[in-house]
């Protein structure tokens, strides 16, 4: 049988978006990534955004390089890397035939991602409809229902509450104490203890309310308004966590692959 050769763009290179390109990636699609000039990925280490900074980036055993263009693009894939590409507006649609382009920022809203874009589109969670701005819907609520497939209507609405690890939810996720330049004070994996500062903005500490391991936090040198989410804390304590890719992010990445096989498998 004559092998699906696809071209995927992935708007986003954050923790979903990097589960559902290193997933696509071991299926043998050809991959690119497009993201705002300053990232703000929180679970650095699986975040393929890192590219953007660093000029390459490896999410377990792949391995993505940042490309400026096109042509940069065709190369990185013959190299066997997925491309990273800062790229807000999605302009590189225009460039390269895409098969399909899957909008993985969850930002809870369509940030202008449609049909049309590609043949198929795929959006992750809220603010999307299936068989109106977009061909296919991925749930991302923990639950039953997590990476389920739609083909019409809507993903369900955000809880604004983190899902639940060990009892913990909204004391997991650290945020900025004021608006300012963020400055982290623990590595990713390091332990973490209940009342300890693990980053500041300026003068102003952004601590912990549980025990457990960093499994990630903001970039030094990143912009931040007060609330932001800036860091994640994981109760389990097992550093490697940190480094791997997650339950839901593989999950969602599933339902993304039954998603494009569905439509490209005939």
């Amino acid at each position: 049988m004559k092998p699906l050769d696809l071209k995927i763009l992935i708007r986003g290179a954050g923790e979903m978006a990097s589960g559902v390109a290193y997933r696509l990636f071991k299926s043998r699609f050809h991959i690119v990534m497009t993201e705002i000039p300053v990232p703000l990925s929180i679970r650095r280490a699986v975040c393929f955004s890192e590219a953007v900074f660093e000029g390459r980036a490896e999410v377990e055993d792949v391995q993505a390089v940042r490309v400026a263009a096109a042509d940069e693009v065709t190369a990185a894939w013959r190299r066997g890397r997925i491309a990273v590409l800062v790229d807000p507006d999605l302009a590189i649609r225009n460039k390269i035939p895409f098969d399909a382009v899957v909008d993985a920022t969850l930002a809870k809203r369509n940030i202008g991602t449609y049909k049309g874009f590609a043949p198929f589109v795929i959006g992750l969670g809220p603010g999307f409809t299936a068989g109106g701005d977009v061909d296919c819907v991925i749930e991302t609520n923990r639950g039953h229902h997590l990476g389920r497939v739609i083909f019409q209507g809507a993903a369900q609405p955000d809880t604004g509450i983190p899902g639940s690890t060990l009892g913990y939810t909204v004391e997991r996720v650290l945020r900025a104490p004021t608006d300012g330049v963020f400055q982290g004070l623990k590595a990713i994996g390091g332990p973490v203890s209940a009342g300890e500062a693990v980053g500041r903005v300026g003068d102003r500490p952004m601590v912990s309310r549980i025990d457990g391991v960093l499994r990630g936090i903001l970039r030094d040198g990143v912009r931040v308004h007060e609330g932001m989410k800036s860091g994640d804390v994981d109760p389990r304590g097992d550093r490697v966590n940190c480094f791997t890719i997650s339950d839901k992010a593989r999950a969602v990445a599933g339902g993304v692959l039954e998603a494009i096989l569905h439509r490209f498998n005939r």
